[in-house]
């Protein structure tokens, strides 16, 4: 933004940038000087005059400067530039060849700037690319990706390639998901992964028979509010504030669900997280998430979602002091729109309001060491590595990260009588293998107006061969007023009886048929799944579990008179 160079003026500085990279040192040590050298001869220039000096200067004098420094070298290599050592010098030209574009926008409209886990960063400074399921090319810096094919034998400025598949090769088309990745350096450059030192034994991915650590429960359950730990006391982040409240099947055959509570009061840092288990929903109900991904950032507020998919790397930083939400975690498949069926082509959650990241990159944290924790099988697994995983300079796919903001929801309802069933307000949904049914759909239910006349408005009483994971994120719920406050949950399993609570029936068979709005400022969700959950110990046996529950429904008393009926019947009055 400082120097407002146009692409066709910043075509020579880029042409001198590449011509060094092809200049490969022979060692590590070579690379080290190297990149002292070109740190101070190729730093961000802030006129237009210095970007003509500099790489006037830097033409002139690089001869010499290779030689001498081929007089001085030991031969020493680094011990931390056992790998890929000979692109150290190439990664420096391209980060402070994207300094050179002024920190700022470039005639694609992409940004890389500063923003690693101590930026304080705007929510104006994240870009996103919009819709669903799209498959994106996005730059970091321009002329990163490939012009033909997916892994030439050198990639633009010595880039890696790297494919991230999150469906198998031979799916169809229509279904096949994968990205390419382009980086300064693969994933695979780790030291070896060892048991994390810090045990987390509530996160489980395995509900299969035989498991001693689950229970099934045919009652209502409903909790109130998990507390985040006092930072004083303890300092947790998202991974390890992090426990399993239910879920079905397993992680090891692909199959099932599992859902999880995450409460932490500290950023990630310089840690980084991989699920192989399956894909994360995260619904923020405290406090904002800052998510550095590989694909760029995410920033995902209350009343907003997000979905990480399996094996993308990613770290979140908190916004304010605690965070606290819910996780849904599919072991199968992937999310997807549902079908609108008769309602038509638009409505609920319209795809041009899903919000993919673009390019970004981690500049000031390319040599930075970092941990990578990597969760297979419900077991958390680290690994150490010398440089930040988020070092992507450019990447296109239809596997990537993306956020909703649930206020985008369009819900349809009611207009002349009854209460619709609440499938009517699924967000998005991963379909299971019989038609109709989903291994977990993700309902919302957002303010909107109750026009239904001569009818009973609140949820109705029901047993469903589906069972219901609830949680609000603020406000209040149209079926229960009080009790079921914001941060808390509730579970109605599989056929399980539930519906609204005496106060609220009593309240609505009272209701006039005037339209009436259902709060400007609530914003409840559900998790619906085919399967049975089943409960962890650290659900059963929390100290904010709600043990009197079920009398939120024991005030409800017959208002049925038979022997009035009988009367009014034989009277012909009925």
């Amino acid at each position: 933004r400082d120097s407002s160079l146009t692409l066709q003026q910043l075509h020579p500085l880029r042409t001198r940038a590449r011509a060094v990279a092809q200049r490969r040192p022979r060692d590590g040590t070579e690379a080290a000087r190297t990149q002292a050298k070109l740190s101070t001869r190729f730093s961000a220039p802030r006129t237009k005059s210095e970007h003509k000096r500099q790489g006037v200067t830097l033409g002139r004098s690089e001869g010499r400067g290779r030689e001498r420094e081929r007089e001085r070298l030991s031969g020493r290599r680094m011990a931390n530039e056992e790998v890929g050592a000979a692109s150290v010098a190439t990664h420096k030209v391209v980060e402070d060849f994207n300094g050179g574009l002024a920190n700022g926008a470039t005639k694609s409209g992409l940004k890389t700037r500063n923003g690693g886990a101590g930026a304080k960063t705007a929510a104006s400074d994240f870009e996103y690319s919009s819709g669903f399921g799209n498959h994106v090319s996005s730059e970091a810096i321009p002329g990163a990706l490939p012009k033909r094919g997916n892994n030439p034998r050198r990639c633009p400025y010595d880039l890696y390639a790297e494919q991230v598949s999150g469906s198998a090769f031979t799916v169809p088309r229509k279904d096949n998901q994968r990205s390419w990745l382009y980086r300064m350096r693969p994933s695979v450059t780790h030291e070896p992964f060892h048991p994390v030192e810090f045990a987390n034994s509530k996160i489980i991915s395995s509900f299969n028979e035989g498991g001693s650590h689950v229970v099934v429960t045919p009652n209502q359950l409903r909790w109130l509010p998990f507390e985040v730990p006092n930072k004083e006391h303890a300092k947790v982040d998202f991974v390890q504030g992090m426990f399993t409240m239910c879920g079905s099947g397993g992680a090891s055959s692909k199959s099932g669900f599992a859902i999880h509570v995450y409460t932490a009061n500290e950023s990630m840092d310089c840690t980084s997280f991989a699920n192989a288990d399956g894909d994360f929903l995260v619904v923020p109900q405290l406090g904002g998430l800052r998510i550095r991904t590989e694909f760029g950032r995410l920033q995902v507020s209350p009343g907003e979602i997000c979905v990480l998919q399996r094996g993308i790397r990613f770290s979140v930083d908190l916004l304010e002091e605690e965070a606290r939400g819910y996780i849904l975690e599919i072991f199968e498949g992937h999310f997807t729109l549902p079908d609108l069926g008769p309602i038509g082509a638009n409505g609920l959650a319209n795809p041009q309001d899903f919000k993919t990241p673009v390019a970004w990159f981690e500049r000031e944290g390319i040599q930075k060491r970092y941990e990578v924790i990597h969760k297979m099988d419900g077991a958390l697994f680290s690994a150490s590595q010398a440089f930040s995983p988020y070092n992507v300079v450019a990447w296109h796919g239809n596997y990537a990260p993306y956020k909703y903001n649930l206020d985008d929801f369009c819900p349809m309802n009611a207009v002349g009588f009854d209460h619709p069933d609440p499938s009517i307000f699924t967000v998005l949904t991963c379909p299971s293998q019989e038609p109709g049914t989903a291994v977990a759909d993700f309902v919302v239910f957002p303010p909107r107006w109750s026009v239904a006349e001569n009818t009973f408005r609140p949820p109705y009483y029901h047993r469903n061969c589906m069972s219901e994971f609830m949680g609000l994120i603020k406000g209040q719920y149209e079926a229960k007023k009080g009790g079921f406050i914001p941060g808390g949950s509730s579970l109605h399993m599989c056929m399980s009886p539930h519906g609204p609570d005496t106060d609220t029936f009593e309240a609505a068979t009272r209701q006039s048929d005037a339209p009436h709005h259902i709060g400007r400022d609530t914003m409840a969700f559900m998790f619906e799944t085919n399967y049975f959950p089943k409960l962890t110990q650290a659900a059963m046996a929390a100290p904010n579990i709600d043990r009197d529950y079920y009398k939120c429904w024991v005030g409800l008393k017959q208002h049925f008179d038979l022997n009035a009926v009988e009367q009014m019947v034989l009277s012909g009055n009925h």
